[in-house]
């Protein structure tokens, strides 16, 4: 299987981003039977999805797992939909700040990821670790990529799943937090994703025979 994995850049003032880190380790330390190329996004409206887009079209994966931080979420969160809004807490890393705005205009309301969510969130949580399924990408960029990723798929009728799934913040983002905030280790995040990748590989065909547009 040939797998693209994405996380983002640091944002909002921290100086790490778990899913970079996690990206990078799973790069660094492979996954049995997957060829894995990995990105990672920078946060900003306009360049953020344009990169992935254009990693998509050069790679021509056979399936696509984008990650990001959440940082008061207490589990790996794998996510079921993305809402065609754009209604950004905070600036991103060039300064926009999106306030109620649509992704596409006339878009789809919404996308349901195309992965298997609960037999990824079955197989983390059966090897120790927590995990959630979520209605709930939020309204900045790890929800904003997601939409564009799933409706250039579906505008292009590109047979390829793709999703995203959130991480908690990393012990050193929180420890100085108050009030206290959860957060997991590194190489528990790695195990984890590393064990969604194992069961996207049950249903993910290789190698990929489609074209792209």
């Amino acid at each position: 299987m040939k797998l693209l994995l994405t996380g983002f850049e640091p944002f909002g003032g921290s100086q790490v981003n778990p899913s970079a880190q996690v990206v990078g380790k799973l790069a660094r330390d492979g996954v049995p039977g997957v060829t894995l190329h990995s990105a990672i996004l920078p946060v900003d409206r306009q360049s953020g999805p344009a990169t992935l887009l254009n990693v998509v079209r050069a790679l021509h994966p056979d399936a696509i797992l984008c990650l990001g931080e959440a940082a008061r979420r207490m589990a790996i969160s794998i996510e079921r939909v993305a809402i065609n809004l754009l209604d950004y807490r905070m600036a991103d890393n060039a300064g926009h700040q999106a306030i109620d705005e649509p992704i596409v205009p006339d878009g789809p309301a919404a996308y349901f990821v195309t992965l298997p969510v609960r037999t990824m969130c079955d197989a983390v949580r059966t090897v120790g670790i927590p995990a959630e399924l979520s209605l709930s990408a939020g309204a900045f960029l790890c929800n904003q990529v997601t939409y564009e990723l799933l409706h250039y798929l579906a505008t292009n009728q590109l047979d390829i799943p793709a999703g995203f799934v959130h991480l908690p913040a990393l012990p050193e983002q929180v420890t100085n937090a108050y009030p206290p905030m959860p957060s997991m280790a590194l190489e528990t995040m790695a195990r984890g994703i590393s064990t969604i990748i194992g069961a996207l590989q049950a249903i993910v065909p290789s190698p990929a025979g489609r074209g792209l547009g």
